[in-house]
């Protein structure tokens, strides 16, 4: 298949960084990198020690650490967001729905949330750990099985579950749940838009009144109703000024454009198909046989509860465009996250509930070769493509792993959807004044499912390095400050967004079909997979099994 033209991997900036006053300690800018927005601000801004822009679970999470500390609580916070964070905060679900939008959280992020007291308000009905990970390869019967409660004491790995899934907006009614708790409701610009960003002035006069405002983001703030949000008051200003301002404002940044700080990287032209799936478990055919019944198809497997022991599962399929991941959740549901091409994404959008169910079990079950002719059937047929299905699965062999994936047998009304995969990685994370924090740092290909987890990483690391600059009397905002936080999160975040980038390029790359590269690179993925899963080299599965947590 044809690649993306590649960029280079972006590196620190380290020649557009602000001349520091050894004496002032104050930022001396190139008038040229800074971008203004809108028009200027004539009114006196409001001063805020933190400004974050962004009220995702990064920046949410940001604030509740602040808040929770007691060293930074007394710090004067804002937190501006576009959305309404009252109806975020009163979202409710019934137990056996759940939004298409799940994440799979490390046990490091439990760790932080816990830290800031907000893991307690997450709805734990709504959350489902896992402790077993099933991965194959579609182009040949390579396996990796991760069993963190058989391996945790042989590879020396704490026990540990793998990861938690839970549903994003369960996740972010517990931490906003967290600042109420906390008092912290006055920080939240609810339904506000961010009107422009534009370096302060400097009003101080000879007498020494007057505050030189000439080196501090000014914000201009628009709300949506008209007058400011209920949980923001009544008092709080059009104009406010940030000693540090944060950027959890996603991929398109403003805060990173303000700051003139680029960003890099590449689209993947591919979709991620996301979805919340009904399944059930299916009999042991690990000893040989097919799925067939007689008539061929599911019928044989009753409709009885998952086991109690959840696993993910995750098969590769280089000729479709990617993986296809089944993720646990509670009550017999699943999340899906399947990254394909853009044509085989609005195929499966198109199709009826049923042509759904067949294509992700065909997915997960067929060949390549039967998948790609189940893709060229008529979307208007679900019946032929579940009699196409069932008529495969009698000449197929279950998937060469130890505990099979389960039946699919729904997919909830008006949760499949898709979005455009890419790969983007700021420059620097820090600029005098702004630190960016999540999709506005690094944006990463769902294949390992750590964008969640690197933005509530960046979180923890900013907060720190906050705490770090009061104890010790500094200016929040002096790049020296911030450059802990950038040293600490930049080389781990390019690491993980690049490896996982290298990942997705090995499987596009060799797509399993004709070729010599094509079949060097399965024979790669092959022999990789035996080494890391069979033990050949000892300690690497314990060290990848601590990676992964």
């Amino acid at each position: 298949m044809a690649t993306a033209a590649r960029l280079p991997l972006p590196l620190p900036a380290t020649t557009s960084r602000a001349a520091i006053c050894a004496q002032c300690r104050k930022a001396t800018l190139n008038p040229f990198k800074r971008r203004r927005f809108a028009s200027s601000i004539s009114s006196a801004p409001e001063i805020y020690d933190v400004v974050t822009v962004g009220g995702g679970p990064a920046g949410l999470a940001l604030l509740a650490a602040l808040k929770s500390s007691p060293i930074t609580s007394h710090l004067k916070t804002a937190l501006i967001e576009t959305q309404d964070l009252g109806r975020l905060r009163q979202w409710s679900s019934p137990d056996d729905q759940f939004s298409n939008r799940a994440s799979s959280l490390t046990p490091s992020s439990v760790s932080f949330l816990e830290k800031t007291g907000a893991w307690r308000h997450v709805s734990q009905s709504r959350v489902q750990a896992y402790d077993e990970m099933q991965v194959w390869d579609a182009a040949n019967d390579a396996t990796l099985q991760f069993d963190w409660a058989a391996d945790s004491q042989r590879h020396n790995a704490p026990p540990q579950t793998v990861a938690t899934m839970t549903e994003n907006t369960n996740l972010t009614r517990g931490l906003l749940e967290r600042i109420t708790e906390l008092g912290a409701d006055s920080a939240l610009f609810s339904s506000t838009n961010v009107s422009s960003i534009t370096m302060g002035k400097d009003d101080a006069n000879a007498d020494g009144d007057g505050l030189n405002l000439s080196m501090w983001p000014v914000l201009g703030l628009e709300s949506k109703s008209q007058s400011q949000s209920q949980s923001a008051g009544s008092d709080v200003s059009t104009t406010i000024a940030a000693r540090l301002l944060v950027g959890a404002d996603g991929f398109n940044s403003p805060v990173r454009r303000f700051a003139g700080i680029e960003s890099h990287g590449w689209d993947y032209h591919r979709h991620g198909v996301v979805a919340t799936l009904t399944v059930q478990s299916v009999p042991d055919t690990r000893h040989g046989g097919s799925y067939s019944d007689g008539d061929g198809g599911f019928d044989l497997f009753s409709d009885e509860p998952l086991p109690n022991r959840a696993t993910a599962y995750q098969r590769f399929l280089p000729q479709l465009g990617g993986p296809i991941a089944i993720l646990p959740l509670p009550n017999n549901r699943a999340s899906l996250v399947w990254s394909t091409t853009p044509q085989h994404a609005t195929y499966l959008k198109s199709l009826s509930p049923l042509g759904q169910v067949s294509m992700i079990n065909a997915a997960l079950r067929l060949s390549q070769t039967d998948l790609n002719y189940m893709f060229t059937l008529p979307a208007s047929a679900p019946d032929t493509l579940d009699s196409e299905l069932r008529w495969r699965l009698q000449h197929t062999s279950p998937p060469p792993v130890a505990r099979q994936p389960p039946i699919v047998t729904g997919v909830q009304e008006g949760s499949l959807a898709s979005f455009p995969l890419r790969f983007r990685h700021a420059t620097t994370l820090v600029s005098p004044r702004v630190a960016l924090i999540g999709d506005a740092a690094h944006t990463v290909h769902p294949l390992a499912g750590q964008g969640l987890n690197l933005g509530l990483a960046d979180a923890e690391s900013l907060a720190s390095t906050i705490a770090y600059a009061v104890t010790h009397g500094m200016d929040l905002g002096d790049p020296m400050v911030l450059e802990r936080y950038g040293s600490d999160r930049f080389g781990k975040g390019l690491l993980m967004a690049g490896g996982v980038d290298a990942l997705n390029w090995l499987y596009q790359l060799g797509s399993g079909g004709d070729g010599v590269l094509a079949s060097f690179l399965g024979r790669a993925r092959r022999l990789g997979m035996k080494v890391v899963d069979g033990g050949l080299v000892p300690g690497l599965k314990g060290l990848v099994m601590k990676q992964a947590g």
